[in-house]
């Protein structure tokens, strides 16, 4: 067992930082206490494990806390043997009234802290804001451009649409054109072919005719 005697200065006082001490040293399971001193510094005695006690000084030594102004600028540790007349850690008291001033203080300043980190929160979220409605435009830019291009496609679709629509129309009415003319055609070669055959079969009739007539007069000779 090992004893810290700690001095810390700083902004130490009427802002929480006994409370502070008095937790981590609960926390470690320490014995002792702290006190404030005038002027403007505090006094920790506590008793422990060596180890322990190391941990303690680190911790205890604030530069900065996130909510109250604590600061502590200069720590003098001083290790001797542990008394063992501590059952648990303390913080030491003073005058009442000096207490409840320093109370008030610490609330004032916790008070104001919430407050300038309100404003901090505030900030922030007005940039981000601000980020937001820049995403946005563009965004919106993007989708405008992301339009003119659909637009753009949509009216090139349509001409090659409407081209398709005219060779169709024009290559079904070339078929028409080549319907009639073969139609006529076929009809023409029908009539051919039919007078062909009516030729045809004149012919075969005169000449049977003509046959006829040669055998009757070679049969009266």
């Amino acid at each position: 067992m090992k004893r810290a005697v700690i001095v810390a200065k700083g902004n130490v006082q009427r802002v929480g930082y006994r409370d502070m001490v008095e937790k981590i040293a609960s926390k470690l399971e320490l014995t002792g206490f702290v006190e404030n001193l005038k002027p403007r510094s505090v006094r920790i005695v506590a008793e422990g494990e060596e180890k322990i006690l190391s941990m303690f000084v680190t911790q205890v030594k604030i530069e900065e806390h996130p909510i109250v102004p604590v600061s502590v600028e200069e720590i003098d540790v001083k290790f001797g043997a542990a008394t063992r007349e501590f059952e648990y850690f303390e913080i030491k008291r003073g005058d009442p009234q000096e207490e409840l001033g320093e109370r008030m203080d610490t609330a004032g300043a916790l008070l104001y802290r919430s407050v300038e980190l309100g404003n901090k929160s505030v900030s922030i979220g007005n940039k981000m804001l601000e980020k937001q409605d820049a995403m946005l435009e563009k965004q919106d830019a993007m989708l405008e451009k992301q339009d003119t291009h659909t637009s753009i496609l949509v009216e090139k679709m349509d001409a090659h649409t409407q081209i398709l629509t005219d060779l169709r129309d024009q290559t079904q009415q070339n078929f028409e054109i080549l319907d009639v003319k073969y139609g006529r055609i076929s009809e023409n070669m029908e009539r051919v072919i039919d007078e062909m055959r009516d030729e045809r079969r004149e012919s075969r009739e005169s000449i049977n005719g003509l046959t006829d007539a040669i055998l009757k007069l070679a049969e009266r000779r």
